[in-house]
């Protein structure tokens, strides 16, 4: 919406990982030293952690355009609440290979099979499993044992773990001492800092045609990284309403202020921080409590206090939604009118015939319809 107005070749702030936007920072260099080792070394597991949008899967989606795919058959897997024998299906189906019907016994040996065929072509198994948090013990355990096929002293396959930073917990227990040993390396991707900060910004505008225009000022930079706590996830999603604010508001400077305002609407809309967890709205009695308890010690008056306290909560979310909803309303109303705007102007550089004012019933709602009272700004 606002790439034009700009002049923009495209969204910069998209919140999808998209390779062709990754940034070096610093610590992102580091990670993908660790991975470019790991592929070099081809055996053993290497283990990236993150917090969530500090940019693992661009991470990793980068080092998947560069492996050399006559050498090496990479495969990627996104892992949810399953099962051991469910993961290893999900292994078999990114290698493309059909298991169908098959217990885990006949499953493993077909595995092996498949992999051992790719290493008589001269190509190795590569596995990337993103969201690695999710496994179960038993489902890591599963990947471990596939560390085990060989061909003499060749790994058959090796795997990348990529995942939040409770995976790292996961890995201290106990029953993942083996696992640990075949760890190669380790790396905790952490946010960026100020000056990482405004040269992501100004990276992901360049990759889009960026000559200058929104113009960030320094303050204004330095207040995205406070809000954001320099994590690209969030980075990306307050530039890209910052952008669309600028765009309304038909300015072409960023100042701090415009980014505190954004922040704030961002944060009433998610229930936190821009682009942070949502805070949870919950009634006030003991802490203990389900909600809707009254207490076994306590007398049935002493919670109509409580009570009337959680209607008020709920008719101000309500007000608030309401609110939210006529901004949203009065915004697109603005944008259509602009969108009008353009398209009448044009339609007169074109050459084509505009009806006069008097001629034919005037819509509602455009410019000089005296009936049609004036739309007031939302913030």
């Amino acid at each position: 919406m606002y790439e034009a107005f700009f002049r923009l070749t495209g969204k910069p702030f998209q919140l999808n990982p998209d390779p062709d936007f990754f940034y070096g920072s610093r610590g992102h260099r580091r990670a993908m030293a660790y991975l470019e080792y790991g592929l070099h070394q081809g055996e053993g597991f290497i283990v990236i952690t993150g917090e969530v949008g500090a940019g693992k899967t661009t991470l990793v989606r980068n080092l998947l355009r560069r492996v050399p795919s006559e050498s090496v058959q990479a495969a990627q897997i996104v892992s949810t609440q399953v099962g051991a024998d469910d993961l290893l299906r999900l292994v078999a189906g990114s290698f493309q290979i059909d298991v169908a019907g098959l217990d885990k016994s006949a499953l493993l040996q077909r595995l092996e099979a498949h992999f051992r065929a790719m290493h008589r072509t001269g190509r190795r198994a590569l596995l990337v499993v993103d969201e690695a948090q999710n496994l179960s013990p038993r489902a890591v355990e599963e990947l471990r044992m596939l560390s085990n096929f060989q061909e003499g002293t060749r790994s058959l396959v090796q795997s990348f773990l990529v995942g939040q930073p409770e995976f790292r917990a996961i890995l201290q227990r106990p029953e993942m001492r083996q696992l640990k040993q075949r760890i190669i390396a380790s790396y905790h991707l952490g946010p960026l800092d100020s000056a990482e900060t405004r040269a992501y910004v100004e990276h992901r505008l360049r990759h889009v045609g960026w000559r200058g225009d929104p113009d960030f000022s320094a303050d204004s930079l330095a207040q995205v990284h406070a809000v954001a706590e320099g994590v690209p996830r969030r980075i990306n999603t307050l530039c890209d309403r910052v952008l669309l604010a600028a765009f309304l508001a038909e300015r072409h400077d960023i100042d701090r202020d415009l980014i505190e305002d954004v922040a704030a609407e961002l944060a009433d809309e998610l229930g936190g921080p821009a682009g942070g967890a949502v805070l949870a709205v919950v009634p006030t009695g003991a802490p203990d409590e389900p909600v809707g308890s009254t207490g076994g010690d306590r007398e049935a008056g002493a919670a109509e206090p409580a009570g009337a306290a959680s209607a008020a909560a709920r008719i101000a979310l309500l007000e608030a939604r309401l609110a939210r909803l006529e901004a949203s309303s009065a915004t697109t109303y603005t944008v259509l009118q602009r969108v009008l705007r353009v398209l009448r102007a044009s339609t007169g550089a074109l050459g084509m015939h505009r009806p006069a004012d008097g001629e034919g019933r005037r819509r509602q709602g455009e410019p000089g319809d005296a009936g049609n009272p004036p739309v007031r700004a939302v913030r």
